[in-house]
C-alpha cells in the first residue's frame, strides 16, 4: 500500500492527500450510508492526469471509487474500507459553445448549473435538469443516466449527449467529442458508458446538445380524482398541443398532507383530492398560446376530468405551485429518518402499485409517514418513507416490500439514481439472467482486474 501512495505522490504530488487531509465531504455521498474514509483522495486537473492515476492503481489491483457531485442516492460514489477516492472536482469549466452545431462541450467535474447557465447565456437550452443542479456534475449526470423534470420533452441524460471522453480502468483514453446527431461509423461506444456508474470507464468530457430555449412558459396546479383521469389530461394534452408539454408532475393525497400539514405549505385547494397534477408547457410567445393553455384547461374541466385548477399569473405564482413539487428538498428539517426509493412501474399498473402501498404501510409500519409523487409520464415515481428510529430490519422490510412490488408490476427498481451499492441485491429483479451474464461480460472486458467501482451495480 505505501507503494502506491508513494508511486501516486510521485507521479501526482500535492493531487493526492491522505489520512486528515481528506475533506470530510469525500467521506460520504447522499445515500445515508456511514462516512468511510477513502485510503487516499486523488484530485485530478487533467484528463492526463486521471489517466496516470489509472495506471498506477491498474498496475498495484487497488480499488477506485470514483466521486463527482456527491448527490447520488444509490451509494455508487460512496467509499468502502481501503478504496482510493478519485474526484472530478477540479475538472471543471465549459470548453466550448458551437453555436453553428448548438453544442456545448465540458469537462465531466462541471456543476449542472454551471452547464446551464452558459447553455441560456448562449441562448440555449440544456435539456438535463434536476433538483441537484447546483452541486451535482455534467459528468455524474452521463455515468447515472440522470433523468429529472424536463425528459416528457427533452429525454434521459442519454437523448442529450452527442460525445464523451473516456479514461479506462488500464489509463487508455477513449475519445469522441463529437457534435452531429447523425455518426453511424460503427459501434456508439459512448452510449456503453452513459449510465455505467464510473464501473467501465471514468468519464472526464461530454459533449451536450442544446436545445431552443422555451417561450411563453405556463404552468398550472390542478386536481384529479384517479390517476386513470390523470393519464387522460397527458393525453389529450398532448393530442391537442403535440410537443408542448414541459413538465407533467403528480402528487398523490399523502404527499399534499405532508406538504400542508408537516411542511406548512398554504392548502392549495379547498377541497382535499386524490393527485394533484403540476403541468408546465411551452406555448410560445404569442398571447394566443397563454390562452389556448387556458382553453384546454377548460375543456378538461367541463369533461370532468380536473376538478379544480390554478393557472399561474406570474412568477410568484409559478413558485408557488413548485414550492408543493419541492417540499422533499425539505424533509430533513420535519421529518424523521428516510428512506428514499425512485421506481418505475408501468403507467397501466400505477393504480395498483399506489393502492398495494396505501394497504401494506399502515398494516406494517403504522407510524410510517409516506409519500408518492413523480414525473408519471415517464413511468417513473419517487415514494418516501420515514420511521422514528428506523432499525436495519425495518429498512429492510420497506425495501423489500417496494422492490418486490415494482417487480411484479414489470417496472424498473432504478427509474433514474442508478443501482450502486444500495439498489445491487435487487438488479435481478428488473433485470433478467442473459441480461446480467452480459453486463458481467462487459465489465470483465473493460475491467478485468474489477478496480473500477468495485461493488457497485454488479
Amino acid at each position: 500500500m505505501s507503494d502506491l501512495i508513494g508511486a501516486l505522490r510521485a507521479a501526482l504530488g500535492s493531487q493526492v492527500r491522505t489520512g486528515p487531509d481528506i475533506p470530510l465531504r469525500n467521506h460520504a455521498d447522499a445515500s445515508g450510508l456511514p462516512p468511510m474514509p477513502p485510503k487516499a483522495l486523488i484530485l485530478p486537473q487533467t484528463t492526463e492526469e486521471v489517466a496516470t492515476a489509472l495506471r498506477i492503481c491498474h498496475e498495484h489491483g487497488h480499488p477506485v471509487v470514483v466521486q463527482g457531485g456527491l448527490t447520488g442516492l444509490a451509494g455508487g460514489a460512496h467509499p468502502q474500507v481501503g478504496e482510493i477516492a478519485l474526484s472530478l472536482e477540479r475538472m471543471s469549466g465549459i470548453e466550448e459553445i458551437d453555436a453553428a452545431s448548438a453544442t456545448l462541450t465540458a469537462l465531466a467535474g462541471t456543476p449542472l448549473a454551471s452547464v446551464q447557465q452558459a447553455a441560456d447565456e448562449a441562448g440555449y437550452l440544456c435539456g438535463i435538469d434536476l433538483g441537484a443542479r447546483g452541486s451535482c456534475t455534467i459528468g455524474g449526470n452521463a455515468a447515472t443516466n440522470a433523468g429529472g423534470n424536463q425528459v416528457l420533452r427533452y429525454g434521459m441524460a442519454r437523448r442529450n449527449i452527442l460525445g464523451l471522453e473516456v479514461v479506462l480502468a488500464d489509463s487508455t483514453v477513449v475519445r469522441s467529442l463529437n457534435k452531429m446527431l447523425k455518426n453511424n461509423a460503427g459501434y456508439d461506444w459512448t452510449q456503453l458508458f452513459i449510465g455505467s456508474e464510473g464501473t467501465l470507464g471514468i468519464i472526464t468530457r461530454v459533449v451536450i446538445g442544446l436545445h431552443p430555449k422555451p417561450q411563453g412558459v405556463q404552468t398550472a396546479l390542478c386536481a384529479v380524482e384517479s390517476f386513470e383521469d390523470g393519464l387522460l389530461v397527458l393525453r389529450q394534452f398532448q393530442q391537442a398541443h403535440p410537443g408542448r408539454l414541459l413538465v407533467f408532475e403528480a402528487m398523490w393525497r399523502e404527499f399534499m398532507t405532508v406538504a400542508t400539514q408537516i411542511c406548512g405549505l398554504p392548502n392549495a385547494f379547498e377541497a382535499e383530492h386524490d393527485i394533484t397534477l403540476l403541468i408546465e408547457a411551452d406555448m410560445g410567445e404569442d398571447p394566443a398560446g397563454t390562452e389556448a393553455f387556458s382553453l384546454v384547461l377548460s375543456e378538461l374541466y367541463e369533461q370532468g376530468l380536473i376538478k379544480d385548477a390554478l393557472v399561474a399569473q406570474s412568477r410568484a405564482d409559478r413558485n408557488r405551485f413548485w414550492a408543493y413539487r419541492e417540499t422533499p428538498y425539505e424533509y430533513g428539517r420535519f421529518l424523521p429518518e428516510e428512506i428514499r426509493f425512485d421506481v418505475s412501474v408501468p403507467l397501466d399498473r400505477m393504480t395498483e402499485a399506489v393502492a398495494h402501498l396505501r394497504e401494506e404501510m399502515p398494516r406494517h409500519w403504522p407510524e410510517a409517514i409516506w409519500v408518492v409523487f413523480g414525473h408519471v409520464a415517464d413511468s417513473n415515481i419517487h415514494i418516501n418513507v420515514a420511521i422514528r428510529d428506523m432499525a436495519e430490519e425495518t429498512k429492510k422490510g420497506v425495501q423489500g416490500l417496494v422492490y418486490d412490488l415494482v417487480s411484479r408490476l414489470g417496472g424498473s427498481v432504478s427509474a433514474e439514481h442508478g443501482i450502486g451499492r444500495i439498489k445491487r441485491p435487487y438488479l435481478p429483479f428488473s433485470r433478467s439472467e442473459p441480461e446480467l451474464a452480459l453486463m458481467i461480460k462487459m465489465k470483465q472486458t473493460l475491467d478485468p482486474a474489477g478496480i473500477l467501482n468495485p461493488g457497485r451495480v454488479l
